[in-house]
């Protein structure tokens, strides 16, 4: 059973649709908070699982993958990441101010 405390309600849509920036209707809203009151509930089903024999697995076949090195580089592709920017100056991209 869903616990109450994971349960979604407007309020809390509301908090999260605001540090998402999403926007909705109220139609949308229910509907989306029924939706995710679903969501959750499968998802506490998982608590009820026994997992105490359970070996913790790290890899179902045993094999170990290697790790490359880590190679710092600069790139050297500047110019050809910029010309991707919808806007920049100089040598820097230019983006929408985010923080209110």
């Amino acid at each position: 059973m869903m616990n109450e405390n994971n349960k979604i309600d407007l309020l809390t849509l509301e908090k999260l649709s605001k540090l998402a920036r999403l926007d909705f209707n109220s139609k949308s809203a229910e509907k989306l908070i029924e939706d995710l009151n679903q969501i959750i509930g499968f998802i506490d089903q998982l608590n009820e699982v026994s997992t105490e024999k359970v070996e913790p697995l790290s890899s179902v076949t045993g094999h170990k993958l290697p790790l490359r090195k880590d190679i710092v580089t600069d790139g050297k592709i500047n110019k050809e990441v910029l010309e991707n920017a919808p806007e920049k100056t100089s040598d820097y991209f230019v983006v929408p101010k985010v923080i209110e």
